[in-house]
């Protein structure tokens, strides 16, 4: 059994982390701090790794992140994921093939398919659409 990491936090510190694990956006991130405070109250990994239910080695790189970017190191990183197959700058033709074929979203998939030499499911075009109606009515908006 290797040696236990030990991680000391200011005042300052444990109460951004507590901010962060009752306050913050997503659970992963909340869980992060969860993670970071269980290891300054001088617990194993082994044991932080029962409390949450993640992996020994998933609570290491965490406090390695922690160590060396403080609570921002806890965020997940842009550009995570898979990236989208429709982009921004397939709008105008998605716009101009769903309004060619309003009421038959499987033929403008066809038709955007064959123009733009991606392969897509409905669902995927369904979920763009959504997704950029959205930000277009959030921009005219706000």
């Amino acid at each position: 059994m290797g040696k236990t990491k030990i991680i000391e936090l200011t005042k300052a510190q444990r109460e951004e982390l507590e901010d962060g694990y009752r306050e913050g956006k997503t659970h992963s991130f909340r869980q992060r701090c969860q993670m970071i405070l269980l290891k300054s109250e001088k617990r194993t990994s082994v044991e932080v790794v029962k409390i949450l239910g993640s992996c020994e080695m998933t609570v290491n790189n965490w406090l390695k992140r922690y160590e060396q970017f403080g609570i921002e190191g806890l965020q997940t990183r842009p550009g995570s994921g898979r990236k989208s197959i429709l982009r921004t700058e397939d709008l105008n033709e998605v716009k101009a093939r769903v309004t060619a074929s309003r009421q038959k979203i499987s033929l403008a998939q066809a038709e955007l398919e064959k123009s733009l030499g991606k392969s897509f499911s409905r669902s995927t075009l369904k979920r763009y659409l959504k997704k950029t109606v959205a930000a277009t009515n959030e921009l005219e908006n706000g």
